[in-house]
């Protein structure tokens, strides 16, 4: 009588009667600093998590279809892109028009490639379609692409401007050293 007791107090007052699971708390990086603090694993979790969206984005694929070519497990996605999702009346989860996770992109300078991190999908949009005009560049020689991002900045997590690099004699020098292969655009990619 007494454990009934108990666990009608538990119920009334929210509580259950089972063991409450417990939510291990994610913390979401915000910046640069936070990102590179996480360990490699988690860096990739996220990166993945971002790639995932912007496939959902990108493609309209449904979220364990996207999840599923990037090795990560959807609810993993859920949790952690979660103000990226919206969920429809039908249960699945299409993700928004824009979103605030945070990506952390390599754009180039006169001295290399920088890696920056951006908290707006469309700031890492135009970076990725800046990255497809150098490469369009690179391969071809034609630079009718790279004319569009002559005098574009791009702003980092911080709020900081990055005007992108549009030097053919740059653009021409730093791939000859291998340094611009479209993989080279996300942290950690190829050098």
């Amino acid at each position: 009588m007494r454990k009934r007791k108990e666990n009608s107090r538990r119920i009334l007052s929210g509580g259950s009667a089972r063991k409450s699971r417990r939510r291990s708390k994610i913390s979401i990086p915000r910046t640069a600093e936070q990102y590179f603090s996480l360990p490699e694993k988690e860096q990739a979790t996220w990166d993945a998590v971002a790639h995932v969206i912007s496939l959902m984005r990108a493609d309209r694929i449904s979220l364990p279809r996207a999840a599923k070519e990037f090795g990560v497990d959807p609810e993993e996605v859920k949790k952690r892109g979660r103000g990226a999702l919206r969920k429809r009346k039908n249960g699945r989860y299409l993700a928004t028009k824009t979103d605030r996770l945070l990506r952390v992109v390599s754009i180039l300078k006169k001295n290399g490639k920088q890696e920056i991190a951006t908290r707006d999908s469309r700031q890492a949009s135009l970076i990725g379609s800046y990255w497809a005009a150098v490469q369009q560049y690179l391969n071809t020689g034609d630079d009718s692409a790279l004319l569009r991002f002559k005098t574009t900045r791009v702003i980092d997590a911080s709020g900081k401007r990055h005007l992108l690099l549009t030097n053919l004699a740059e653009l021409s020098r730093l791939g000859s050293f291998g340094v611009l292969r479209f993989e080279s655009m996300y942290a950690g990619g190829a050098v």
